[in-house]
């Protein structure tokens, strides 16, 4: 049995460092906007050729209070995980789909595999 569950992990590790290897962007900065609570949320997104390096939450609508916790923790959660399979912030979760939607648009024009972003966690 630890055998197996040994071989399991390595594989996993494997199919997780060939993943994260296989992500590339078009190094450089895009802006983009998604539709939050009280209209877009704008962000600009800094990558490398590798990583998303830089999320910065531009102008937007959102509630002061309630958007905060969303607009503080989710471009740090993305930043630290390289991924779009972040958790939604209880209470602004409008606020915080916006974000990954504009996230999901900038890594599109820098030519990253969206898709693969909301499968990595």
């Amino acid at each position: 049995m630890k055998k197996i569950f040994s071989t399991v992990l390595v594989v996993l590790l494997a199919m997780s460092l060939f993943a994260a290897a296989k992500m590339s962007y078009k190094a450089g900065t895009y802006t983009a906007a998604a539709k939050g609570m009280n209209g877009d949320v704008n962000v600009t997104v800094t990558f490398s050729k590798t990583a998303i390096k830089k999320i910065e939450i531009g102008k937007h609508g959102e509630t002061p209070g309630i958007s905060d916790a969303a607009i503080k923790k989710m471009p740090e959660q993305i930043l630290k995980t390289q991924s779009l399979a972040v958790d939604t912030v209880s209470g602004a979760t409008l606020t915080s789909n916006a974000i990954l939607g504009a996230v999901a648009s900038a890594v599109e024009q820098a030519g990253g595999d969206v898709n693969a972003l909301k499968a990595k966690k």
